[in-house]
């Protein structure tokens, strides 16, 4: 087991702030959401990782009504200020705005900042569709507030389907002093031979961009279940294109938690991994985040 193990995708939540979790029961990619419609406090993720070898981790953004970011942003930090979890923040902001400087100054006072996560994924599945279109990742305005991300350290929280692929990839080009970090492994949906073949070749050109590295997070999403043969088969791809110190792990608890616990999926990543060699296990599962999210040596393991 690798020294230095870190969850770079998770959530905690109070159903109070999450209108996504207090309105009645809607179709989503990840199927039914009854048993997360609740609190899902930051005591009951470190009881969910015991056991894991899990020695930091990374909060991304939730979902709060968009005006309440750097109040969510704030919660979290008293979270960890309280229990020591978790070690990073990946926040909201709003993208469009004509220049989110503003709000990149309010979240610059909360010492875990690390990302920003506005997730930009359309597809013409509207059960699928997040973004209100599929070519944000063109759009000139935010273009321009991805690149002002370079000047507070922070790297952009990417989230695209394989459609939106060579865009994300051109926006990336556009701002090379950022760090896209791509959530999900590219959201791989259509797994027809036809459909993974587009993505595969979304994918190379994402990792053609030195400045991307891939999430391997979130792969039971659109199957609804911790399949070990389907994650390791993404995982190998990901990782020839991208390279181990280009990769990291993330559970995306507890929406994962629908249809697992976080020891089968955890051991899914590893025996996906395990023929590689040791120094490139640890990249994936603690180093390239370590190094992305710049945390702190771990002090125990979970």
């Amino acid at each position: 087991m690798t020294s230095v193990v870190v969850d770079a995708h998770h959530h905690i939540w109070r159903q109070q702030d999450l209108p996504w979790l207090l309105g009645p029961m809607q179709p989503r990619i990840f199927g039914p959401y009854e048993p997360i419609r609740r609190d899902y406090p930051i005591a009951e993720y470190r009881a969910d990782i015991a056991g894991s070898g899990v020695t930091r981790s990374v909060y991304v953004q939730a979902n709060w009504p968009p005006a309440r970011y750097l109040e969510e942003a704030q919660w979290v930090q008293s979270v960890a200020d309280a229990t020591g979890w978790p070690h990073a923040i990946a926040a909201y902001a709003d993208l469009t705005a004509d220049d989110a400087r503003a709000q990149y100054d309010r979240l610059a006072t909360v010492p875990l900042m690390r990302a920003v996560r506005m997730q930009l994924h359309w597809h013409a599945n509207a059960q699928y569709r997040f973004a209100a279109r599929p070519d944000f990742a063109r759009d000139p305005v935010l273009r321009a507030n991805v690149a002002r991300l370079a000047a507070y350290g922070w790297a952009f929280e990417l989230q695209v389907f394989t459609s939106q692929m060579q865009d994300a990839a051109d926006l990336a080009a556009a701002c090379p002093d950022v760090i896209f970090i791509l959530q999900h492994a590219g959201m791989l949906e259509d797994t027809s031979p036809a459909g993974e073949a587009a993505w595969h070749a979304g994918m190379r050109a994402l990792a053609a961009q030195s400045n991307v590295v891939a999430k391997l997070s979130g792969l039971g999403t659109f199957i609804h279940r911790n399949d070990a043969a389907h994650i390791a088969r993404i995982v190998r791809v990901t990782v020839a294109l991208f390279g181990p110190r280009r990769c990291l792990f993330g559970s995306n608890f507890p929406i994962e938690k629908l249809w697992t616990d976080y020891g089968a999926l955890i051991g899914a990543y590893r025996a996906a991994i395990a023929d590689l060699p040791d120094a490139d296990r640890d990249a994936i599962m603690g180093g390239t985040a370590s190094r992305i999210y710049r945390l702190e040596e771990p002090d125990h393991a979970a």
